[in-house]
């Protein structure tokens, strides 16, 4: 899927996610309506429960909405099949986590090119895409350790690398500063800001207004809507900062 500088990446319209039915039905998220532009980086605040981690599973395919639609590039998510769906999450959109779900038993070069794999490529050609998203994270060195030889920011970047490896233009990350130091968290946010100045787009939930500020916009959520001015959610001197690259 070519990222088309006039098409929005991601789309929410009017969208919402309601669990449960009559008397016990939740809306955990909306209606939300928002677009992301290829090669914007989005950040998504708010308090917990405040539909956070539901706006990322509606936007990663692995839900879809009750109300209204979700669009990847033009592609209504309630439209298309499983099989559509699955080839959307191997093919277009990347996941970055808090807690990595790196394979234990796999080198870092064999964890990155696992999508690649599992989408049928040639493993010499997986590896090779591998070994080039590695380098752009500055991990061709320890491409052969497993994780457990790596630190905590190493291995967050050997995740950044799968959710980016092939042709995946849409990365989404959920809290992929949080467990780790200042220093590499701020390494981390810059190699999210680096893969959308190179054309893909991020949306980045996050606690830190600090990293926040590193988001082209910042959006705030709070029982499940989007509210305004984000100005209120961070403290003056990184509001004055959000949105700058």
């Amino acid at each position: 899927m070519d990222a088309k500088a006039d098409v929005p990446m991601l789309a929410f319209d009017n969208a919402a996610r309601v669990y449960g039915k009559g008397d016990k039905a939740v809306r955990a998220l909306g209606p939300v309506t928002l677009e992301v532009m290829p090669g914007e980086l989005v950040a998504i605040m708010g308090p917990s429960g405040s539909g956070k981690s539901t706006l990322l599973s509606l936007a990663g395919a692995l839900d879809v909405p009750t109300e209204g639609r979700v669009c990847i590039h033009g592609k209504d998510l309630s439209q298309q099949s499983m099989a559509e769906l699955a080839e959307l999450r191997r093919r277009v959109i990347g996941f970055v986590f808090q807690d990595l779900n790196l394979l234990p038993g796999l080198t870092a070069i064999e964890n990155v090119a696992l999508p690649l794999e599992l989408d049928g490529m040639k493993l010499s050609r997986a590896r090779a895409a591998a070994a080039e998203a590695l380098n752009g994270v500055k991990l061709s060195s320890m491409a052969d350790r497993f994780p457990d030889d790596l630190s905590g920011g190493e291995q967050q970047r050997v995740a950044i690398a799968r959710a980016h490896v092939g042709p995946r233009q849409l990365m989404l990350a959920d809290e992929p500063t949080g467990a780790l130091d200042s220093v590499t968290g701020e390494l981390v946010m810059r190699l999210l800001r680096q893969q959308c100045d190179r054309g893909r787009t991020v949306v980045l939930v996050t606690h830190d207004a600090a990293h926040a500020a590193w988001a082209d916009r910042v959006l705030y959520l709070r029982d499940g809507l989007l509210v305004a001015p984000v100005e209120a959610a961070l403290p003056s001197s990184l509001a004055e900062t959000a949105g700058r690259a």
